[in-house]
């Protein structure tokens, strides 16, 4: 090898990652006797030397913390981000921010470089898939790690997961609908099987059971797109709807805006209801209900639930849900 070899090189050549090279070069306990022989036995045939120096520098970091974002599009995530940003600065530490843009392969690369550049802790908001490989990756680590909005590992007891009450919102939600006259209410928006909807959905499929109300629902992306699609296809198949509660208050705000443009009044006869009550919701017309999570509040209990762990060693609780609740406004007020 020509140039001097470097950590990628060690990582290759002994066929693990560079951030188990980087535990064994840093003395971890976490890896495995077996591992580090393996590692240490190709350092040694390609020569690798430790910049001890550049290593000193990368962990004068300690004040670092990461903080991986599924889609900093939406403006609930970027609020959410924004808040846990500014708590964390207040306290002292600076955020590596990334946004994976729900790729899981992007999510892996971003954490192995936050890991490689010494975050002391990580808030992570997961894309879908992949998970096997993320958590593997903290768990060898050894680093923090809480997962927010989205619980994708069932350890929560080694990764604390901490949400707004979705099943909560989502019967309130229903139940609102329901109070206000609406006889056949549908949900729209998200994907079968993914977490997030799986829980929104549930609170609406128990309102609905209640009051022996069969269930309508069209899966989709969480998007302004699907949402404005949609108004078409259920004023033309589906007129008989006349109450429908959004997966997020993007699906809404489309579906308001695909009413408005077919003539659809929306209010009697046709109430909406959305998701997160993000900042457009009362700015639209009509203005939107919906299910308030306070994700500025929660980003700042997350930022200071994360320096306790990391200054005090107070791990979270295993799971944690907020409080929600339910802002009435014109598209689903009753007159």
């Amino acid at each position: 090898m020509s140039r001097r070899p470097t950590i990628v090189d060690v990582a290759r050549e002994a066929g693990v990652s560079k951030s188990t090279v980087s535990l064994v070069l840093q003395n971890s306990p976490l890896v495995k006797a077996e591992t580090r022989t393996q590692i240490e036995e190709a350092i040694a045939r390609i020569g690798y030397v430790y910049n001890r120096a550049a290593a000193t520098l990368r962990s004068s970091n300690a004040g670092l913390v990461g903080l991986i974002i599924n889609d900093l599009r939406n403006p609930y995530f970027t609020e959410f981000a924004i808040s846990v940003q500014m708590t964390l600065a207040a306290r002292g530490y600076a955020v590596v921010l990334a946004n994976t843009d729900e790729d899981p392969a992007l999510q892996a690369q971003v954490l192995c470089a936050m890991i490689e550049h010494g975050v002391a802790g990580v808030v992570l908001s997961p894309a879908y898939g992949g998970e096997a490989q993320i958590f593997d990756m903290l768990t060898r680590a050894g680093i923090p790690t809480m997962q927010v909005l989205r619980k994708v590992h069932p350890r929560t007891d080694l990764f604390p997961f901490a949400s707004p009450d979705n099943v909560t919102g989502s019967r309130l939600a229903t139940a609102h609908l329901l109070a206000a006259g609406a006889k056949q209410i549908a949900f729209i928006g998200g994907i079968t099987g993914q977490f997030v909807t799986d829980e929104r959905r549930k609170g609406y499929l128990a309102a609905l059971a209640g009051a022996g109300v069969a269930p309508q629902m069209f899966d989709g992306r969480s998007t302004r797109a699907f949402g404005y699609e949609l108004a078409t296809r259920l004023a033309r198949d589906h007129p008989q709807i006349d109450g429908v509660l959004c997966f997020n208050d993007l699906v809404a705000l489309g579906l308001l805006s695909g009413c408005a443009q077919i003539g659809r009044q929306v209010g009697d006869g046709f109430r909406i209801v959305g998701f997160d009550d993000i900042e457009d919701s009362a700015l639209t017309y009509p203005s939107l209900s919906s299910v308030r999570g306070n994700i500025a509040s929660f980003g700042r209990d997350i930022a200071e639930t994360m320096v306790a762990w990391l200054t005090e060693g107070k791990k979270p609780s295993p799971e944690t849900r907020t409080r929600v609740e339910l802002v009435v406004r014109e598209s689903s007020k009753r007159s």
